[in-house]
């Protein structure tokens, strides 16, 4: 809601403009098609290629199949609560409810798995795009979080820049 205010008082925020723009549309519909990609694959190819692996290598396929599907809901979370939150279809407390429940920092790549160089290259691709959107993501969210912050209206930007390179070199 802040957002919408302040496109309303003729600024326009990052978040207001990213979440609008062709670049997020295209950020949506790549995480939304590798979750679908996802399905499809573990539920068919993936299948199959599975029951191909020894023992080591079908706990290292099963535990990636759960990293990865685990990782594809918290970002596809994401992006639909970013989504809903520019169409104005929360509330300031259900943001910040909902943005509690996405945990973005706990999905990456974890540690290896014995055997897992045995996975298929069809589940290996989906790790790696995804890890890829994930780093993206995390940028984007980053990015979101900093627009959202907004400074003192008494700061004065130049003076700032004086008191850390002060600070930096200790010479007060």
């Amino acid at each position: 809601m802040r957002d919408k205010r302040r496109a309303a008082e003729g600024t326009l925020s990052f978040y207001s403009a990213f979440q609008g723009s062709d670049q997020f549309e295209k950020v949506f519909k790549e995480g939304m098609g590798l979750v679908e990609e996802t399905a499809n694959y573990l539920d068919g190819q993936g299948r199959v290629d599975a029951r191909a692996l020894d023992r080591p290598g079908a706990i290292a396929y099963a535990t990636e199949s759960m990293r990865l599907t685990t990782r594809l809901m918290q970002l596809a979370s994401w992006l639909l609560l970013q989504r809903a939150i520019v169409a104005g279809e929360l509330q300031d407390d259900e943001q910040a409810r909902e943005k509690s429940r996405v945990n973005l920092a706990e999905i990456g790549a974890g540690n290896p798995v014995p055997g897992s160089e045995a996975m298929p290259d069809g589940l290996r691709e989906l790790v790696s795009r995804s890890l890829r959107l994930h780093e993206r993501i995390l940028v984007l969210d980053s990015m979101i979080v900093k627009a959202q912050v907004p400074a003192p209206a008494n700061e004065n930007p130049v003076a700032s820049q004086i008191d850390q390179l002060a600070r930096a070199f200790a010479i007060r």
